[in-house]
């Protein structure tokens, strides 16, 4: 029966091969998925069931492989699985520049290279059937690799930050701690050291604060710089970091500063240089409860009165302030 049927696809495969003359319609290609079905399970009567299982799985990896591909990837990507698309192997060999014959002769070759693999497993061996599926999985990954299914470029990104989690933790615990301490710091100095110690050892390159001077303002700072428009900065650098940073490619989150009163306390810039390293700190930290904690702090450091008097010695836009 496996004799007539082989030679009934060869036949048939005379008119199909590209450019094809002819084509299997849904009854034709059911009923060579039923023969192949009913034929490897005719076959796993006379073997090991490992080895029965093994046969036809690796036998027919390409059609497996596809349609395991895209299960996975409309499942990650929250689409209906049964949803039609245009990102299977044969489009994304087209899509590589091949052409259709080239796709062809490129799946032809595959699932030949998966019957000849499973032939090893006709005298199955101690080591025959690891070695079998080594050479099928190493084979399997590097291709999926090499079609760039961005679905699983996200999920290598989620392993990558699994190995990477405790690095995470650490950069999170410190946001989190200089959230706690900001609220209860009750001078300009220990705002400061807060903020230092939180992004000195994070992922975080640099960042000013910007704080604005409110009528009624009082300061304990002494001599701090201010901008012209009643702005007090405060900037810090990472170490290693060049202070020249004009035209340097950095990407930037901007925090307002506004209390829990709505009173508007500045803003708060945050930079980071541009790297493939992935950010290794929950961003959301950063949005959520951190800047209205910091607003808090400045708010209580800066109650009172302030004189802002214009000192010639500065550089021009700098202004000293006198308690």
């Amino acid at each position: 029966m496996t004799i007539a049927l082989a030679g009934a696809i060869l036949g048939f495969l005379r008119f199909n091969f590209n450019p094809a003359t002819i084509f299997l319609g849904d009854c034709g290609s059911l009923f060579i998925g039923f023969m192949l079905s009913a034929l490897a399970l005719q076959g796993a009567q006379k073997a090991p069931t490992i080895i029965a299982v093994a046969i036809p799985v690796v036998s027919f990896g390409l059609p497996i492989l596809e349609t395991a591909l895209s299960v996975a990837r409309r499942f990650i990507s929250g689409r209906p699985v049964f949803t039609a698309d245009r990102e299977h192997i044969h489009h994304k060999l087209l899509q590589m520049g091949l052409s259709h014959r080239q796709v062809v002769i490129v799946l032809y070759a595959v699932s030949a290279l998966f019957a000849l693999l499973s032939l090893f497993l006709l005298w199955p061996t101690g080591s025959s059937l690891g070695l079998v599926l080594a050479v099928v999985g190493t084979g399997v990954w590097l291709g999926v690799q090499h079609l760039g299914y961005l679905e699983f470029g996200e999920l290598r990104r989620v392993a990558q930050r699994t190995i990477e989690q405790r690095q995470i933790v650490i950069n999170n615990l410190a946001i989190r701690r200089a959230t706690e301490e900001l609220k209860v710091a009750r001078d300009y100095d220990q705002v400061c050291r807060i903020l230092t110690a939180a992004f000195g050892t994070n992922d975080f390159d640099w960042f000013e604060l910007n704080i604005r001077a409110m009528p009624g303002d009082r300061s304990d700072l002494g001599l701090i710089h201010v901008l012209p428009d009643n702005h007090f900065r405060f900037t810090w650098i990472k170490p290693g970091v060049s202070s020249q940073r004009h035209g340097v490619a950095a990407w930037t989150v901007n925090l307002e500063l506004v209390t829990t009163t709505n009173r508007r306390r500045g803003s708060m810039s945050i930079y980071r240089l541009y790297t493939q390293r992935d950010l290794q700190l929950d961003v959301n930290l950063l949005t959520s409860v951190f800047p209205v904690a910091l607003a808090n702090a400045l708010d209580r450091v800066f109650a009172g009165a302030v004189e802002i008097l214009p000192n010639p010695d500065e550089p021009r836009g700098l202004a000293a302030v006198r308690i």
